[in-house]
């Protein structure tokens, strides 16, 4: 049985959110990217620093009983120096849904030992009761100067996938390939999905760079966050790409 946790610092802005949600109360130190819930700062927490630069020693500081982390969000370096530090450290791997919904159940209820929150099993029934949108292909756009696309082996590509929509370069060696805009452009795909982070796609900052390919613009924190934005994903990314159709009259 897991010892009682008190003092919880994260350092991945998904998991930050589904223990402010889970506990109120628990997180004592977040990063400076976690933006959910909304009254974080009201709530006593530090700021940290960012994901990939955390203040190890304000961190240490706060006599965390537990630093959740992440194996692709965070830097081994930090995570080492942690541990050096005396400091328990806890890393998810996730790369697509059930990894998720496991990682998180190992989280909040056997880490944490708290109750498994109501909201992982909405998530889990959500996902379960999709109705593929496709068969259609896509590629996604996570930076641009220059373009980088969602590759192989992503979350993100996985929630599509399940929705009904390939990802163009899951079979590309690279997790997040630079690809040539002219090669973009002449895909063949049927839409583009334009999330809103990591670099901050718009109706006015994207689009016009596919002309006559229909662009869903779509949520970030539903496409690439674990934690309890997975409950209303489906529906939230589904309306997005339907969205997208409409406008382009397909």
């Amino acid at each position: 049985m897991s010892r009682a946790r008190t003092r919880v610092v994260s350092l991945v802005p998904s998991l930050t959110e589904a223990v402010a949600v889970s506990a109120p109360g628990l997180l004592v130190g977040v990063t400076d990217w976690c933006t959910h819930p909304g009254d974080l700062d009201g709530r006593g927490a530090v700021r940290i620093g960012g994901t990939k630069n955390p203040d190890v020693e304000r961190i240490t500081a706060l006599r965390p009983d537990l630093v959740i982390a992440n194996e692709e969000e965070n830097r081994a370096p930090d995570l080492a120096a942690l541990r050096a530090a005396g400091v328990e450290v806890l890393v998810t791997e996730v790369r697509e849904l059930p990894q998720a919904l496991t990682e998180l159940d190992r989280l909040l209820v056997g880490a944490l030992g708290l109750e498994r929150p109501k909201w992982l099993d909405e998530a889990e029934a959500a996902w379960a009761a999709v109705e593929p949108l496709g068969p259609l292909t896509a590629f996604v756009p996570i930076w641009r100067r220059p373009w980088m696309v969602l590759g192989r082996d992503t979350f993100a590509g996985d929630l599509l996938a399940r929705l009904g929509i390939r990802n163009a370069y899951a079979g590309d060696p690279e997790r997040y390939p630079k690809v040539p805009l002219a090669e973009l452009v002449a895909s063949g795909c049927d839409l583009v999905v334009l999330p809103d982070e990591p670099y901050a796609f718009t109706a006015e900052d994207g689009p016009e760079a596919f002309p006559g390919l229909p662009a869903a613009l779509v949520s970030g924190r539903h496409l690439t966050w674990y934690g309890p934005s997975l409950a209303e994903a489906p529906e939230v990314l589904s309306a997005a790409i339907r969205r997208s159709s409409a406008a382009a009259g397909r």
